[in-house]
């Protein structure tokens, strides 16, 4: 059996969240029908998708028993396309794949491909992006596994009054963090810490109706944050859009925002830097809050083309091709609305004091005056990775007691260590956010800079190169010796003291 993750903290004291975790085991319990012949990073391309088609399933069934009672029994009612979110067709249903007893794999790709054709517009490619789930090749996975498994998973009912969105959504967090640690494949860019998330989001702090956008979305974890910071508001819907590069991932955070209970996202599979899919009249379109947690050091991201970008996002110059770091930067910037937009970004530190292109393209960022904010966070705490991570937040309508100022925040010692891993917990996002809203010098850990501050320390951002530090008390080499000599001679004393009491003890010779 597998290690089923006891590190799982969050909301661990509440009902939800000892649900969230009972919810969790039972799908982590979905990877252990399939350990053997599927290797472990292989886990996430099957009990993704099998778990989405059960909570389809399910939330039908859920509409069709409310269509039913609504119209007294009308059974034409409660199966017409109006009554539903999605159209099930004839055979696609996990009742159909249930009552299989062969060639079971061949049957779960027949439902998922009928279900993908029946509604093209919201579930194209959720299931088929996976496309290295072999579901009917009989030497990988035999009917007798794959029955295992669908009764497995017809324990549980998924549907919206089963479970809530928060539940699910959570339990399927825990799922996504665990196939991270189990494959150990870029498990920083696939994985984001929630703490992380929330401090980022809080910076931003969108409002119903505004939109929120993610140029390297993931698994759409900071989409669901900005979701559940407007409180799930009808105004969020049809306002929250992201990116993400790769195929199967993508369809992931669709999944995963549509199991968190968001309504109408976007999310689109593309290249951002090259191919950014977001546009209004050929233009790139502008967006109220930006977030993102791109790849680090993102190497070959197609700077030749970024050098003459159609749509302007070298605003301050291009970036080497060995790091996609300030290009992504520059994105975020253009994505933002000229009037509103706010941006959170995590970058590696080394955007703070990197010379070369990257310390122009900063000089001209920090003259700008679009940044608000530079908080370091402590090393460890972003996931199997040790590199030292630092969010930048920018506003392009600053209030009038930020302007020409920057907030500077040494986070490096405020986390909580754990076995694993350095972790922020509640309180170290509340100590980091606090710091920046009471926007004044705290010794060892803020300072707020003048753009004059920094242009005289060479447009660097290192916050240690500005934040005050706690007065060393002097000794004098007087008092140093004096301290030496008396420690030297407590030491000689208590040798004589061990070495007679062993003797009298007869325990060694004289």
């Amino acid at each position: 059996m597998f290690d089923t993750g006891k590190d799982i903290t969050e909301s661990e004291n509440t009902a939800e969240g000892t649900t969230s975790q009972q919810l969790f085991h039972h799908l982590f319990e979905a990877c252990n029908i399939l350990r053997g012949p599927i290797n472990q990073d292989e886990f996430k391309s099957y009990v993704t998708p099998i778990l989405f088609f059960k909570r389809i399933s399910d939330v039908y069934d859920e509409e069709f028993e409310e269509a039913m009672e609504f119209s007294g029994g009308d059974t034409e009612y409660a199966e017409a396309e109006d009554m539903h979110s999605f159209v099930i067709p004839e055979g696609c249903h996990w009742n159909d794949v249930h009552e299989v007893s062969e060639n079971v794999g061949k049957a779960i790709v027949n439902a998922m491909t009928g279900i993908e054709k029946a509604n093209p517009d919201t579930l194209s490619g959720v299931f088929s992006s996976f496309d290295d789930a072999t579901w009917t090749d009989k030497n990988k996975l035999t009917d007798e596994r794959l029955k295992n498994l669908i009764e497995h998973m017809s324990q549980i009912k998924a549907g919206n009054k089963n479970y809530s969105a928060d539940v699910m959504g959570d339990s399927y967090e825990f799922l996504i963090k665990k196939f991270a640690d189990m494959s150990k494949k870029n498990a920083g860019e696939f994985y984001t810490p929630r703490p992380i998330i929330k401090l980022m989001v809080q910076l931003l702090n969108p409002r119903p109706g505004e939109t929120v956008y993610d140029p390297a979305c993931g698994t759409g974890g900071m989409l669901i944050e900005a979701v559940h910071h407007m409180k799930n508001d009808r105004l969020a819907y049809g306002r929250i859009f992201g990116q993400e590069n790769n195929l199967s991932t993508s369809a992931i955070a669709r999944m995963n925002l549509y199991l968190h209970g968001a309504k109408d996202v976007q999310i689109r599979q593309g290249d951002t830097l090259r191919n950014p899919l977001f546009l209004e009249k050929g233009k790139l379109r502008s967006f109220d809050c930006v977030l993102a947690n791109p790849p680090f050091g993102m190497e070959k991201w197609g700077a030749k083309q970024f050098e003459s970008d159609r749509y302007g996002r070298n605003i301050w110059g291009c970036p080497n091709d060995s790091s996609a770091d300030y290009a992504w930067l520059q994105h975020m910037i253009k994505s933002m609305n000229p009037k509103t937009g706010r941006c959170a970004v995590v970058l590696p530190q080394g955007v703070l004091f990197h010379s070369g292109k990257e310390g122009m393209i900063r000089e001209q960022l920090i003259k700008s005056d679009k940044l608000e904010a530079v908080i370091t966070l402590a090393s460890g705490v972003f996931y199997s990775t040790g590199v030292s991570a630092c969010i930048l937040f920018l506003n392009n309508k600053k209030q009038h007691h930020h302007k020409g100022r920057i907030c500077l925040i040494d986070g490096s010692k405020i986390y909580t260590p754990k076995r694993a891993q350095n972790i922020l917990e509640p309180k170290d996002v509340d100590a980091l956010y606090k710091l920046y809203t009471d926007d004044t010098d705290v010794v060892e850990k803020c300072k707020i800079v003048t753009i004059a501050d920094v242009q005289a320390g060479g447009y660097e951002l290192s916050v240690n190169k500005y934040i005050e530090k706690k007065r060393q008390e002097t000794v004098s080499p007087a008092v140093v010796r004096t301290r030496y000599y008396a420690a030297l001679k407590a030491v000689c004393d208590a040798e004589d003291k061990m070495n007679r009491l062993l003797i009298e003890g007869g325990y060694v010779n004289e």
